[in-house]
């Protein structure tokens, strides 16, 4: 793509040799080696085809000696002159009044920055600290300008704010700065001999450049010929230069500067690091750098750019040619690949021989000043030879940049829709009106191009960001899930908006790189056939669906050649559909939504247009908006191509999904999808017959039955029978593996025929699919809790009437762990199926669920002589204060009071029943039902324990306390009874007077 039209010289025969050149508003202004500064008046016609340049005066010896650089301070309407190492202002227009800059002496070069910035009151971008929230401290907006001079070993820095000259600043260097540039108002970058620095304006410091590893990408295409080709040309590209070229920087954004080093254009941010891990790689050093937003222009030396292959038929076989004068390359400064290079001179005659030496300068035009559409940069060209440049004189070219519409175009038409994205970003909506509807329609072409080239996820993505037409996308399927939707893939960039494309290997974006091969969806039409041959089913069979895929190979001895050479395929078509399911539950939901608001549901389909009676492009023409924004016929319409293509998606990869999608609402057309259904219930018998033969080959169990269970697995509850009738060999081989048919998370298979089926082959079989059902999937229903505890019944009688003590052993204790472990099975029905002459430890578990404890403990004591567990029964159930307090006591009574008649000795356990479990039995009652003879020290300890008992201790001190009331009422009743005979000799015996 040639972002720039030819380049046309407005100013030929300039004879005097150009040192200078600047360009304000509509003058150019040119400075010479003789110290003249010559203005022209520069218009743009309307044709927008040539320029009009006009001579309006020459001010001789503006200068002593040659203007080395030229500057324009718009603050105060002043050009910037470099001579002489001198930095002088002059008035304009009338170029009066010369005002050295008298710190900016010796002086190598300046650069001007204009800006305008928001200050507050204390003249800093920053809010003040003391400033109180919500206080009416507003920015002014104020124009700043820079004038940065480049002086020996030292920076002068002089400012203007709205036209008031500020205080000049100073910082010393190490080296002089021999070229300027501003990333920013605030920083710049200077440009030594040999180095490069940051420079803050703030701080008035230097900021060191951090070098890191980058990748370069080549600014030539050499095609065959290695990076090594050009090592020995040095000597030779700087042949006839002249003096040491001036180093290169330009800056390329507010936060960015391309720095020329060597043959490298690295990229550095306001931090000094890198800003991007690549960089431009020249074939050698440019002679001049410049900037057009978003290009970069090089000036290379003669005899470094190769041409391009076929260019010149005189090279010998192998060996590249190259230009044998300067070639001016433009980079993109977003892809940083060439999108121009022009040979100079640049509209030659058929030279002859080759041109004269010249020395060029890139100068471009200040964007606040000429649009960027038309004057973009001037490149000056002067004959080194004296002789030369006397008679033709310098010459001035002008580049012009293509509209902006026209470059996204061309980028476009060459697939390059990552690039068209990246430069719509760039441009300013005032430039190009029809911004945002060229932004969509490339992001969607970007999103086509992805997935072609297999990122399905992303392209996805995408078509939900930008409202694609359903439709459109569900295009873009082979015809199994797009049915007569499907679009031939290279009419697909022409579907969304996108150029006709002239031929099926027309170039792609970077993005889209991929070969066509690799990012196919395409499937045959039928969506089940036979799978080829091949040596091991695990490579052939990564997915079930490939044993009824076509064959691609056509000999199979070198398919089996190519299959060890080649990768393994990646399965597209399936990864495809997978992100499909992610995308077509999203826009259903929402299409939901839109239709409520209509207050359409799909009971209501007949009222509307039907799917079959609606033509491919109506469907693919529904606008791409939002869905809110559609007609109720256009939405119904989406929703029917929506749920038809959900369907058959399902149908493909998850046929288990099939039942709620049925059981729901939904607006599938089922006139689009029965010939779908009939053609694959027709193929499934012949693939499984077809994986269960493969599998015959292998020796791996994993390998024979794995392809054959993927693929039932698949299978939802409309093919139960074939299901059942193909699982039959499988569980025969192992019906570990075959359960994992039954147990997949992708169907839903109806769990009461499943169980049935598999209690016909084999009950064990209905056990464990049971327990999955218990476990796995938390399943609580009475009804499979009690059929497994039936089959675990079964199974332990059965195994009894055969005499498999070890079948009856391990089926017994699942029935036992399983009725004392959960609650969801119904204990009288169990419990009235359970023999009465065996089976006692089930039976007590049951009463005990039932509540009956103490026949459950009969059990155990007459029936088992396991009193070991009777006494574990009894810890479970205990409760202190529940209706289970006694329970112990229950246990005692029937060790020592026995209701059958029994031969075992049942005093011992008791006795240990009382030693362990002391605290929790009533000592009163404990004591009354041991037998007389039972000594004192066989209940030794319970005795001690009893009477530590609070219970007995409030008794003894309630009988001490009864005691010592009665003694002391004795007492009081003695003394009353006594009597005393008072008379007028007896004495009181403290007062000693007559009582």
């Amino acid at each position: 793509m040639a972002p720039f039209e030819p380049p046309e010289v407005v100013l030929t025969g300039f004879k005097e040799r150009v040192e200078a050149f600047a360009i304000q508003g509509d003058n150019l202004y040119i400075g010479t080696a003789n110290g003249n500064l010559s203005v022209y008046s520069i218009v743009d016609p309307a044709d927008g085809k040539t320029y009009t340049i006009t001579h309006l005066e020459t001010k001789k010896n503006l200068t002593r000696k040659a203007i080395d650089q030229l500057g324009f301070v718009k603050d105060i309407n002043s050009l910037v002159v470099l001579s002489q190492s001198q930095v002088t202002l002059f008035n304009l227009p009338e170029l009066s009044k010369p005002t050295p800059l008298s710190k900016a002496k010796s002086a190598f070069s300046f650069s001007v920055h204009t800006s305008v910035q928001h200050l507050y009151p204390d003249g800093k971008t920053i809010r003040p600290q003391g400033a109180e929230f919500g206080s009416p401290v507003i920015p002014v907006p104020t124009v700043i300008t820079n004038l940065v001079v480049g002086c020996q070993r030292k920076l002068v820095v002089y400012s203007w704010k709205d036209g008031e000259a500020q205080d000049i600043k100073e910082a010393p260097l190490p080296h002089s700065a021999r070229t300027i540039a501003f990333l920013n108002p605030e920083v710049v970058c200077l440009a030594y001999e040999t180095d490069h620095v940051l420079f803050s304006l703030d701080t008035m410091s230097t900021i060191e450049i951090a070098s890191a590893p980058t990748t370069s990408k080549s600014g030539a295409s050499i095609g065959a010929v290695g990076m090594g080709a050009f090592t020995g040309l040095g000597g030779y590209m700087t042949l006839g230069l002249g003096a040491k070229l001036r180093p290169c920087v330009t800056n390329v954004s507010d936060a960015e500067v391309l720095i020329a080093k060597d043959n490298e254009g690295l990229f550095v941010g306001i931090n000094g690091k890198p800003s991007r891990k690549v960089h431009i790689s020249w074939p050698a050093p440019p002679e001049d750098v410049s900037f057009v937003k978003p290009y970069i222009f090089s000036i290379l030396p003669a005899g470094s750019v190769p041409k391009a292959p076929g260019g010149d038929t005189g090279s010998a076989l192998g060996q590249p040619t190259f230009y044998l004068s300067p070639v001016l390359q433009i980079h993109s400064s977003l892809s940083l690949l060439i999108s121009q290079s022009l040979p100079f001179p640049f509209n030659p005659p058929q030279p002859t021989s080759l041109p004269p030496a010249c020395k060029r300068q890139l100068y471009s035009a200040p964007l606040d000043i000429v649009s960027i559409c038309q004057i973009s940069l001037f490149l000056v060209s002067t004959p080194t030879d004296r002789a030369t440049a006397a008679a033709e004189g310098s010459s001035i070219w002008c580049f012009r940049m293509k509209a902006w519409g026209a470059q996204v175009d061309e980028l476009v038409n060459a697939g390059k829709y990552a690039e068209a994205l990246a430069l719509l970003n760039t441009i300013d909506p005032a430039v190009l009106p029809d911004k945002d509807r060229r932004t969509s329609l490339v992001k969607s072409l970007e999103a086509v191009s992805q997935f072609r080239a297999g990122e399905f996820d992303r392209a996805l993505d995408s078509f939900v960001e930008l409202n694609i037409n359903p439709a459109k996308v569900i295009s873009l399927y082979s015809y199994t899930i797009s049915g007569r939707l499907a679009v031939p893939r290279e009419q697909w960039i022409q579907m969304f908006g996108g150029p006709v494309s002239k031929l099926p290997h027309e170039a792609s974006s970077p993005s889209s790189s991929s070969s066509e091969h690799d990012g196919s969806t395409e499937e045959p039409a039928l969506p089940v056939q036979a799978a080829p041959p091949a040596v091991g089913i695990v490579s052939k069979l990564k997915n079930p669906l490939d044993a009824i895929r076509p064959s691609s190979s056509k000999d199979p001895e070198a398919a089996s050649i190519s299959s060890k050479r080649d990768k393994p395929r990646v399965d597209n078509f399936s990864r495809s559909v997978e992100s499909l399911l992610r995308y077509l539950p999203d826009r259903r939901q929402k299409l939901l939504g839109a239709l409520e608001a209509f207050h359409i549901t799909p009971a209501q389909s007949n009222k509307h247009a039907s799917l079959s009676d609606t033509s491919s492009e109506s469907l693919r023409g529904i606008p791409d908006t939002p869905f809110p924004s559609l007609t109720p016929e256009q939405l119904v319409l989406c929703a029917q191509v929506v749920d038809t293509a959900l369907f058959k998606s399902y149908l493909v990869v998850r046929p288990g999904l099939l039942g709620p999608l049925c059981r729901r609402d939904n607006w599938c057309e089922v006139a689009e999808v029965e010939e779908v259904l009939v053609a694959r219930e027709k193929m499934h018998p012949k693939a499984l017959e077809l994986l269960r033969k493969l599998g015959e080959e292998e020796t791996d169990v994993k390998d024979r039955l794995g392809p054959s269970i993927a693929y039932l697995q698949r299978l939802g509850p409309e093919y139960l029978d074939t299901v059942f009738q193909y699982s039959r060999w499988i569980l025969d081989e192992s019906s570990e593996m075959a359960l994992e048919i039954f147990n997949s998370e992708e169907t839903d298979l109806p769990p009461q025929h499943v169980a049935n089926f598999l209690e016909s082959v084999n009950p064990k079989f209905c056990a464990l699919y049971l327990e999955f059902l218990i476990k796995e999937r938390h399943e609580e229903s009475y009804i499979y809790h009690d059929r497994l505890a039936e089959l675990y019944l079964k199974m332990t009688v059965n195994a009894k009437k055969v005499e498999d003590e070890e079948s009856r052993e391990e089926a017994y204790d699942k029935l036992l762990l399983f009725v004392d472990s959960t609650t969801h099975y119904r204990v009288d029905r169990l419990l009235g199926l359970l023999p009465s002459d065996d089976l006692f430890e089930a039976r007590a578990i049951l009463l005990g669920r039932l509540g009956r404890h103490d026949s459950a403990l009969e059990l155990y004591v007459y029936r088992l002589h396991d009193y070991e567990k009777a006494e574990r029964y009894c810890n479970r159930i205990h409760k202190p204060d529940g209706e289970t307090c006694n329970i112990f006591l229950t246990l005692l009574r029937i060790y020592l009071r026995p209701l059958v008649r029994t031969t075992d000795n049942l005093l011992r356990p008791a006795l240990d029943l009382i030693a362990r479990h002391g605290p929790r039995l009533d000592p009163e009652e404990t004591l009354q039902l041991l037998p007389p003879l039972v000594a004192a020290s066989d209940v030794h300890k319970f005795l001690i324990g009893a009477l530590r008992v609070p219970r007995f201790d409030a008794r003894v001190v309630r009988s001490v306390a009864l005691a010592r009331n009665e003694q002391v009422a004795r007492k009081l009743m003695y003394l009353e009874a006594n009597r005393v005979k008072i008379t007028d000799s007896r004495m009181y015996a403290l007062c000693f007077f007559p009582t």
